[in-house]
């Protein structure tokens, strides 16, 4: 479940503020990463890891049974500098890892096409939704399959951007990957192929009552969303539900974006960084619905998502339904690097309209309802038709 930036103050503007650089040593063909301009980094501190560095190779160089990459180890180098932050959130990417990412912001890829959550605590990657008419689907891919494996490497811990960037390849591809259902270990061969997601789905439910899925807020999700609403309104629309259950987060900006369209005049969001500073997103007075809302969200409600059901909930608009949200609330910026690698780091926290930092807390909705798998209509969404009746 990620958050990210797009190019506004939350994305570019502050990715330019920040002055981020490595020096790269060689290593009689291993390297060693360093940051510069840390004053907790000394001299002496230096030169103590580079020297555990060259004792290290030299036990490589003279028992280690199998050939290797330079680049794998130099990798591997900048990978453990990141890891050894102990922020699950924070990563290094190859050039190839960062493009691969970068392809997904788009909505199209070639990949399974199965939606994925991480565990924060135990680092277990889950399916929280198989797409239709995708080979994740195809496979029998089911909501709470956990993925243990990925071309027979254990997955459980690793960085969730890395774990998708193996599912996808060329189209047509093999990938074979391991998951664990009831307690059981089942393996699958699923054949790549290209995904276009919709992040936005919609109708008129009933007369004057609009329904709007939002299923990720990544690049063109906001546009999307605006389509959708401005149809609906063309029909009738006079409430609306906004479905993010299972939604998992995206980009800042375009969540920001639609909440504009959405709320009155005042602060959608805030952050502030390790030295205190804030940045704030705003919503205008051109634009407010001032109809009744209905916002479901669940436990795979996250980041983004919770953003979005924090400003509805703190600005008394819209009326939250479903479980407690995933509690995410941690921003993280994307930094490339000069020969095309990238790094994740968590730079700040963010905190709802009303001043509340919801992370590992997540967000209570004012009516708490399970989703009945049992019941044979969507439970969640016949209690939001009922408030909007009502009101």
């Amino acid at each position: 479940m990620e958050e990210r930036k797009r190019g506004s103050s939350f994305g570019k503007g502050l990715a330019c503020g920040i002055l981020f650089s490595v020096l790269v040593l060689s290593v009689g063909g291993c390297a060693a990463a360093y940051f510069r301009g840390l004053e907790q980094v000394t001299g002496s501190e230096e030169a103590k890891v580079d020297a555990k560095i060259r004792e290290l190779e030299a036990y490589i160089d003279q028992y280690y049974l199998f050939d290797y990459e330079d680049e794998d180890v130099e990798n591997g180098i900048y990978k453990g500098l990141m890891a050894g932050l102990g922020d699950i959130y924070t990563s290094y990417y190859t050039p190839e890892e960062y493009e691969s990412f970068m392809e997904t912001t788009y909505g199209s890829y070639c990949g399974i096409g199965a939606m994925l959550s991480q565990d924060a605590t135990t680092g277990i990657i889950s399916v929280v939704q198989a797409f239709e008419g995708t080979p994740a689907e195809e496979a029998g891919l089911q909501p709470g399959d956990i993925l243990y494996q990925v071309e027979g490497e254990e997955v459980t811990g690793q960085d969730l951007t890395l774990v998708v960037t193996d599912l996808k390849g060329e189209e047509n591809t093999e990938v074979h990957i391991g998951i664990i259902r009831d307690g059981e270990i089942l393996e699958m061969t699923l054949t790549r192929r290209n995904i276009e997601i919709p992040t936005v789905d919609y109708e008129l439910l009933e007369e004057g009552i609009g329904y709007i899925a939002i299923s990720e807020f990544e690049d063109l999700t906001d546009d999307q969303f605006m389509a959708a609403f401005e149809d609906l309104k063309s029909q009738g629309m006079e409430k609306l539900i906004i479905d993010l259950r299972n939604n998992g987060g995206g980009l800042v900006d375009v969540t920001c974006n639609i909440l504009d369209q959405l709320l009155p005049e005042g602060t959608i969001v805030y952050t502030e960084d390790k030295y205190g500073e804030r940045q704030t997103e705003y919503s205008d007075a051109e634009h407010y619905f001032d109809g009744e809302m209905v916002v479901l969200v669940n436990g795979n409600s996250a980041s983004a998502s919770e953003i979005f059901a924090g400003a509805i909930k703190d600005y008394g608009v819209g009326t939250l339904i479903g479980t407690q949200t995933y509690g995410k609330g941690i921003v993280q910026s994307l930094f490339s690097l000069e020969d095309g690698s990238a790094v994740k780091i968590t730079v700040s926290r963010y905190y709802t309209p009303a001043g509340n930092n919801i992370h590992e807390v997540g967000i209570t909705p004012d009516i708490v309802l399970e989703y009945d798998e049992n019941a044979g209509t969507d439970n969640q969404l016949e209690r939001a038709l009922e408030v909007l009746r009502d009101s």
